[in-house]
């Protein structure tokens, strides 16, 4: 279980990385959300898989956390390139 959430976080740091450099914020804004997802659904699938109740509540609120703050960076990823238009005007 260890492993697939390692390989998961591995490759939601790599499509993040991808999408730095030049002027593609709303694309890397969209990939940071979409690897927050992956990561959650990761998580989902291990709680969905464990017998043990209280795990299985923790990684769900493991999961929601993780989504959340994927939401919000990538929100700030938006705004900061927002900011940045604004101020070239």
């Amino acid at each position: 279980m260890k492993s697939i959430l390692k390989a998961t976080i591995a490759g939601a740091g790599l499509v993040a990385l991808a999408a730095c450099g030049g002027n593609a914020d709303d694309k890397a804004a969209q990939n940071v959300e979409a690897a927050a997802e992956n990561q959650a659904d990761a998580l989902e699938d291990l709680a969905d898989n464990t017998t043990n109740e209280t795990l299985e509540d923790s990684l769900e609120a493991q999961a929601d956390n993780v989504e959340d703050a994927g939401e919000a960076k990538a929100d700030a990823i938006d705004d900061a390139d927002d900011a940045r238009l604004e101020n070239k005007r």
